[in-house]
């Protein structure tokens, strides 16, 4: 994933939610990482409510958040080790802090939605939800449930999912695909307010980066197996066009493997910075995304940057890119179908690839998230 944004992407239409007048607010995440998606989209929704109070489970190193407040997890050696934590993460929301607040929203992968700052009575909890516990409810997508094993202690952490989430009052999710897993699994409606994406900063690139001649496929993301890069590595092979995969993760070893087998040039861009992240996505043919994402912010900025995306019709990409305008989509997970989708890129332009990816803008985030808490605080 991309780093952490830069101060000056605050959206300059970001303003306090009228609604809440001087109600006490908590915001409330999983763990933050240092380059998470899920944490750009926490901090969008901290820039709305300047006054809250801000929980996380443990902040990871090198994470740069002063108002952040961890729990009592991250004074334990369970601290980092999400798996091994995740049994005891219902019971260190529930002994957050005695404190009690008017509002709570929650922004939440695992089990955020079950934190309770106040009885529903008088306390508003609003969740905006990332997925469901891909690991509970999908472990076919996530490996960290997957094990047979885990079947029996995966069933009754579900129902703790269900069971400590009913005092929430309202969800908000990041995609169509999201909102009917929270359907299927918590039995419980969503509005959809697709994450922010600094559209505006990426599509804004120095005329250097703009007039590259774009001559290599792109793959960006953490380097782990569910991304699919050996997968990305194969197309761009079968395409015989260069690749550059940007982003970082356990799986380097392993694809930079594959990419001394590969046929042609793979060059590897370990943790680039925003600014070096945005030129490679101006020089790119194409982004190369066949992962099945909940909602996916990688192939928007690309899209901000008039690169198309050449990915799977699964998920997110079906909501984030218009097939056959801004990107082109397959069924396959064959690297030659893939690959045969590149020849066909010439067919879109690149105006109406930027202006499509304007739509999940900052400011449409900000306006619809707004509009969420204050018809739900109501």
């Amino acid at each position: 994933m991309s780093g952490p944004p830069p101060a000056a992407s605050t959206p300059a239409t970001a303003a306090p939610v009228p609604a809440l007048g001087d109600a006490s607010v908590a915001l409330v995440h999983e763990w933050f990482g240092v380059t998470g998606g899920s944490e750009q989209v926490f901090r969008s929704i901290a820039e709305l409510f300047p006054r809250a109070e801000r929980f996380a489970l443990w902040k990871d190193d090198g994470v740069d958040e002063p108002r952040l407040r961890e729990s009592w997890l991250a004074r334990t050696p369970m601290r980092h080790r999400k798996a091994m934590a995740l049994p005891l993460m219902p019971v260190v929301w529930r002994t957050l802090t005695r404190e009690r607040f008017d509002v709570v929203i929650s922004s939440s992968h695992a089990f955020a939605h079950t934190v309770r700052l106040g009885p529903p009575e008088t306390t508003r909890h609003l969740s905006y939800v990332h997925a469901p516990a891909r690991y509970l409810w999908n472990p076919a997508t996530d490996g960290r449930g997957a094990s047979p094993l885990l079947a029996l202690p995966r069933r009754a952490l579900r129902g703790v999912d269900v069971r400590l989430s009913r005092h929430v009052h309202a969800y908000a999710a990041n995609s169509r695909e999201v909102r009917d897993r929270i359907r299927r699994h918590w039995g419980r409606d969503a509005v959809v307010i697709n994450p922010p994406v600094r559209v505006d900063w990426f599509a804004d690139a120095p005329a250097t980066d703009r007039a590259q001649p774009r001559d290599y496929l792109l793959g960006v993301g953490r380097w782990i197996p569910y991304k699919r890069f050996d997968l990305i590595v194969a197309t761009a092979e079968a395409a015989g066009l260069p690749l550059v995969v940007a982003g970082s993760g356990p799986e380097e070893a392993h694809l930079r493997r594959l990419a001394e087998r590969a046929g042609v040039p793979v060059t590897f861009e370990v943790a680039p910075s925003q600014e070096r992240l945005r030129r490679l996505y101006w020089g790119a043919r194409a982004l190369l995304f066949p992962v099945h994402e909940d909602f996916g912010i990688v192939p928007v900025e690309a899209q901000a940057c008039g690169t198309p995306v050449i990915g799977l019709r699964r998920g997110g990409l079906r909501e984030t890119v218009v097939d056959g305008e801004t990107g082109l989509l397959v069924d396959s997970t064959d690297p030659r179908d893939h690959a045969a989708l590149t020849r066909r890129l010439d067919e879109l332009r690149p105006e109406r690839v930027r202006a499509h990816a304007a739509t999940f803008s900052e400011a449409s985030f900000a306006a619809a998230f707004a509009a969420w808490v204050t018809e739900a605080v109501a």
